[in-house]
């Protein structure tokens, strides 16, 4: 029975600690007033929790605020220098690595092409390796103060082996790949730093939600528009399929029966009329012409100038115009399905193809959506870019680390195999209200 008391009293405290700390890092700077209504804490309780915090180091002043006829209150909030947090991008034509205060703000990046080499897991290893070297000297930031590394990876993710997390990537070759225990071996990290691992597009879609386009939604969906597509589902203010599965393989939906054959094997994918890789097949098959060894992001770009020439004087190309016309429908039909099966208040389209041809594509997407969805989902979504450009990925990926961090009440975690799983967000109630995390600068509209 003591046991369980001392249990229930460690609870307790790391309970009231992320409190504090979720209270803080989404709507502060607060006084220690404020925090005694914002968290449901006593007063004692707030002091004791804010003692404690500020000798770890986690907490600082932020100046004065004036109160009603007494002293001014002294403002608090979570300290950037508390911890740094790493993300990484692993994308379809490079590898992306960021560092991050504990406030996501931009310290060092490190970016590797996979032009050549394709998923090579191997190079994918030793990219992320040694990026996370790179990024930390740059940093000048000593391995000690990393709070976790996030990594966003495309496809499924399985966590019930002894090895952490094992990614099933099929459209990247990838078959039960133990990316966790690669990663541990590879990378010169110490022992309690813990590797979290998720789908690019659930981290993509919970940046947008805790600091772009998502802000103040409870329902959505976050459109991962690339070399193939994928989608986060949001309902009621979780990401559908929790932290155990893939985002929802939305790129994988038969669009057309015995229709082209998809880079997943099946015949008649999404992805295989709206992914990058498609489209620019598509183009070429059509008539279009790319230079010899042109990567996706220079065809795409290529297909754009094409379509929309800068040079008013030239006529646009009709190919070109009917290929992204044929993209902009098939992608509007892809999200109706979204819209019709989950209702989404809004819809946002990001990654590197939806940055570059989103501009271009949106009118035709939303007025396609709306033709293919019945009517009253229809009427209450907004179909919109994304906020947080190219780097939305490893924002997101940052955020897994320190949602775990928080939830711990501010306490790393042990890198128990059996405690790889992500923590979902913490304060999600709190963004969905619309409130930004202190310090956060992210967030200028793509196009």
């Amino acid at each position: 029975m003591a046991e369980q008391n001392r249990r229930t009293v460690r609870d307790l405290r790391r309970a009231n600690r992320s409190a504090v700390l979720q209270r803080l890092y989404f709507e502060g700077p607060m006084s220690r007033q404020a925090l005694g209504p914002a968290t449901g804490l006593s007063s004692g309780s707030v002091s004791n929790v804010v003692a404690e915090l500020t000798e770890d180091g986690l907490l600082e002043e932020a100046g004065l605020v004036e109160s009603d006829g007494g002293r001014p209150r002294t403002l608090l909030r979570v300290a950037p220098t508390s911890g740094c947090l790493i993300g990484v991008d692993v994308g379809e034509t490079r590898v992306r690595i960021e560092l991050f205060d504990a406030a996501l703000t931009e310290i060092a990046r490190a970016e590797l092409p996979l032009t050549h080499q394709g998923y090579d897991v191997e190079v994918i290893v030793r990219h992320i390796a040694d990026g996370i070297a790179t990024v930390l000297r740059q940093g000048r930031v000593t391995p000690d103060r990393l709070i976790g590394v996030g990594v966003g990876v495309p496809g499924i993710l399985d966590r019930g082996g002894p090895d952490g997390a094992v990614v099933h990537g099929q459209t990247i070759g990838w078959h039960a790949v133990p990316l966790e225990a690669l990663l541990r071996e590879a990378v010169e990290l110490p022992a309690s730093i813990r590797f979290f691992i998720n789908n690019g597009a659930k981290a993509l879609g919970q940046a947008e939600m805790w600091f772009g386009g998502g802000r103040g939604a409870r329902d959505a969906v976050i459109v991962l528009f690339g070399s193939g597509v994928g989608a986060c589902i949001v309902t009621d203010g979780a990401i559908h399929g929790g932290a155990r599965d893939s985002a929802g393989e939305w790129g994988h939906l038969t669009v057309s029966v015995r229709g082209r054959r998809c880079r997943c094997g099946a015949l008649g994918c999404l992805e295989a009329y709206t992914g990058a890789e498609a489209l620019l097949q598509r183009w070429q098959e059509a008539g279009g012409r790319l230079p010899a060894g042109t990567d996706e992001e220079s065809g795409v770009t290529a297909l754009i100038a094409a379509a929309h020439p800068p040079d008013a004087g030239t006529a646009p190309d009709p190919v070109a115009v009917a290929i992204l016309d044929e993209t902009a429908e098939y992608l509007g039909a892809g999200i109706s399905d979204l819209i019709n099966l989950f209702s989404p208040e809004r819809v946002l389209i990001g990654g590197w193809a939806g940055l570059q041809l989103g501009p271009h594509l949106l009118p035709a997407v939303r007025s396609y959506a709306t033709r293919y969805s019945l009517a009253h989902p229809a009427g209450r979504v907004t179909i919109d870019l994304g906020m947080l450009g190219p780097d939305a990925v490893t924002v997101g990926a940052a955020t897994l680390p320190l949602a775990d961090f928080f939830a711990g009440g501010g306490r790393r975690a042990a890198p128990a195999r059996e405690a790889s799983e992500p923590t979902p967000p913490v304060g999600w109630r709190t963004v969905l209200e619309g409130r930004t995390p202190q310090g956060h600068t992210r967030g200028a509209a793509a196009g």
